[in-house]
């Protein structure tokens, strides 16, 4: 529960990342001065020409710009530059994707190319590295409480948008999110350490980070060790008149990554990987509106009785082994994540008023939902060489997960007492396991060097246990209700790329995704199970360099089928479970620029156009064909500008500047009575850094126009009425200035 979280001590991982980093303090400082500020010193002469991005989004290390289909990758320095700390900083900034943000980081769900996270499990993948972490099933939430890494040590954030079924499997039918971390370099020693304070508008207390890492060869060439550490705190802005506490958000989050690579002769490498990351908020950022929507204690103010508290930790480890047999690759990912995740809310206004029934005053009502997931992965796969004429991989997949969901009804008096013959309200347990195993397979046959056809294959197996057990309380039957499924899935991928010339191509590509199903409550009336939701995207993209490679284009249309849509529904008891509806579609466009105007300024723009809506009704969303679905935005637009410039005496600078925007959306589908609008929100944020060999000064606004626009709402129902009493709403973090400092050793 909550206190046994938040006092463990420092997991054995964050303990070894910190006795590293101290150990290698001394040998850090006996590196010669002069050699260490000539490596990391920033490259003062920039290319005129766009830089080729390597990702790894069809299991090969290629050139983005020759991957045939619609993929955004977010380096280092800009994840840097704009002092991203969290999933939902880069909300507009990649067509067509929106995060919603439940009120601190971590408690995030992410939609893509219109499939909005309607359902329990998750409609969008997220990987780390070769890894998946997050449950396949409808029983661990993972569809609100996406990764969100504090970004230290990652290399990239990858999205590809449209299902990827073939290669990556369950639940990423709507894309996928991939985080890929620095990996150990066998040949040269650096260090860094870095330091920063920020002033949150509205916030009574500084906001810091503090990080430090290494990369060190421990035999040249052939063992190597990476490990950072980072610690961020961002102060709350929220204040509370029930409880008289002001700045109530207040949020820290931890992250420590360690790493091995171990290359004992030039065919085989083996990289051991472990990360720990906590977040840890004593409330969140919701604010409270009027059943009309208007604020009633101010625009950051709110009336809970009961702390929000969120807690989070992930525990990550996986093993990658490489071996080079000349003429294929073997790749072995074995994987183990451990999450934790607690989450408090008040619904006293949802569940006070009812307590009269049983003869007693309304009063205070606290929920409480802890989870914990462990999930192991194993997968192989060989990989042809690049070749002119044919080239193919073949692979399996394993994983196996277990969940606990504990979720905790509580009644007190408006004092804090326990209510007798009242509390709790209801204890109810979900233990569930899923195991799925799978085989993929795709080739790529080249008819020329401008002319190629890809076909790839997966199929899937899946079983699925649960139990719902209601061991105490008033609300619910006490009863233990088992359920069980399996299901076969096959997936599909057909595609072509013409090669105009060496910087244009043309693709075109059908590809297949699903959400797996599941077991539903043992329940008279009620299906034994729910089957998976499965869906068809159709895209033709072009790809294309132009003013001698100082310019780039990506434009991708696409329509995407989406049949048998999971969604929740309930019995005349009030027992939710899981049921299929009917058939929505979503089409629209995606525009992907940059522009290296001169070799020190770069540009880009991009934007994305997406109409999703309903073909058939959907009684248990109250939707009608052709309601829009939910939370997804028609328009969505972003641009930026770098400018790298050189001072006299070895100073360097640079000035960025960005400008993301979602256009208006609803909180559901247009014919529910309960749906609200959001309005079209943007944001303007700077940042500027002065370098001179090891050190860089940073500075950034995020927000500079202050917007507090209304990003995410949700309405809060009476229980013995049924009537909207008032509505929890999320804004955009207001201004936002900080000042970093990093030393490279």
């Amino acid at each position: 529960m909550p206190h046994a979280l938040r006092r463990r001590p420092r997991t054995a991982l964050t303990l070894a990342i910190g006795l590293t980093l101290a150990a290698s303090a001394s040998a850090a400082a006996a590196q010669d001065a002069a050699d260490g500020a000539a490596r990391d010193a920033p490259d003062t002469a920039p290319s005129a020409t766009l830089e080729a991005v390597t990702v790894t989004a069809q299991k090969r290390t290629e050139n983005a710009r020759k991957v045939p289909s619609s993929i955004s990758v977010v380096g280092e320095q800009q994840l840097e530059n704009q002092h991203v700390t969290q999933l939902s900083d880069l909300n507009g900034y990649l067509p067509a994707m929106t995060i919603s943000n439940g009120g601190s980081p971590g408690q995030t769900s992410v939609s893509l190319r219109g499939i909005p996270t309607i359902g329990a499990g998750a409609v969008v993948g997220t990987y780390l590295d070769d890894t998946p972490l997050g449950s396949s099933s409808n029983f661990a939430r993972s569809s609100r409480f996406v990764l969100d890494l504090l970004p230290y040590d990652i290399q990239r954030v990858e999205v590809l948008r449209g299902p990827q079924g073939t290669l990556y499997g369950a639940g990423a039918m709507g894309g996928l999110l991939k985080y890929v971390l620095k990996d150990p370099d066998l040949h040269g020693f650096e260090g860094r350490v870095g330091a920063g304070l920020a002033n949150v508008a509205g916030a009574g207390d500084l906001g810091w980070s503090a990080r430090a890492g290494l990369n060190a060869p421990l035999i040249e060439g052939r063992l190597a060790l990476r490990a950072s550490f980072a610690n961020e705190f961002t102060p709350g802005w929220n204040d509370n008149l029930a409880s008289g506490r002001k700045d109530i958000n207040d949020t820290r989050q931890r992250s420590g990554h360690l790493s091995l690579l171990w290359q004992p002769n030039d065919e085989l490498s083996l990289k051991l990987t472990g990360l720990h990351q906590t977040v840890d908020s004593d409330d969140n950022s919701l604010s409270t509106l009027d059943a009309a929507r208007r604020p009633v204690f101010g625009r950051d103010g709110t009336d809970k009785r009961v702390a929000e508290a969120f807690e989070k930790k992930i525990d990550f480890f996986a093993a990658t082994l490489d071996w080079n047999l000349h003429w294929a690759d073997f790749v072995s990912a074995t994987g183990y994540s451990k999450t934790q995740t607690y989450q408090a809310s008040d619904e006293s206004p949802i569940y006070g008023p009812i307590f009269p029934l049983f003869g007693a005053a309304p009063g205070l009502s606290e929920f409480s939902l802890a989870l914990e997931l462990e999930k192991w992965t194993q997968e192989l796969r060989l990989v042809s060489k690049p070749d002119d004429r044919f080239e193919w991989m073949i692979g399996g997949f394993y994983t196996r997960e277990t969940s606990a969901n504990r979720q905790v009804v509580g009644a007190t008096t408006l004092a804090g007492a326990p209510i007798p013959g009242v509390t709790p309200l209801a204890i109810a347990e979900i233990p569930s396991d899923y195991t799925e195993r799978a085989l993929f397979a795709n080739a790529t046959y080249k008819f020329s060097e401008r002319f190629d056809v890809t076909a790839g294959l997966r199929h899937a197996r899946n079983r699925q246990n649960f139990e719902q057990i209601v061991s105490d309380g008033i609300l619910l039957p006490l009863a233990t209700s088992p359920g069980r499924s399996s299901e076969n899935v096959t997936t599909y991928l057909l595609g072509s790329r013409w090669h105009f010339d060496r910087d244009s191509m043309l693709y075109a590509r059908i590809a297949s995704g699903y959400r797996p199903g599941g077991p539903n409550f043992a329940v008279p009336g009620v299906p034994p199970s729910v089957d998976s939701d499965r869906l068809v995207n159709y895209e033709i993209g072009w790809k294309s360099l132009f003013f001698d490679q100082r310019a780039s284009i990506d434009l991708a249309a696409f329509l995407i089928d989406w049949k048998d849509i999971q969604l929740s529904a309930a019995t005349r008891d009030g027992i939710s479970y899981a049921a299929n509806g009917g058939k929505a579609r979503s089409r629209g466009v995606e525009f992907t620029s940059m522009f290296k105007l001169t070799p020190d300024l770069r540009v880009g723009v991009n934007g994305s156009f997406t109409d999703a809506y309903l073909v058939d009704a959907a009684p248990s969303l109250r939707g009608l064909p052709g309601d829009a679905l939910p939370g997804i935005p028609r328009w969505t637009f972003a641009a930026t500008a770098d400018y790298y410039f050189e001072w006299s005496a070895g100073y360097n600078g640079h000035l960025g500047a960005s400008y993301q925007w979602l256009g208006k959306r609803k909180t559901n589908v247009d014919s529910n009575p309960d749906a609200a609008p959001l309005p079209a929100s943007g944001q303007l944020n700077l940042n500027a850094d002065v370098s001179r060999n090891a050190w860089t000064v940073r500075a950034y606004v995020r927000n500079l126009t202050g917007a507090r626009d209304i990003s995410a709402l949700s309405p809060v129902k009476s229980a013995a009425t049924g009537d909207i009493v008032e509505w929890r709403a999320n804004r955009v973090q207001p201004r936002t200035v900080g000042l970093e400092f990093d030393l490279r050793f």
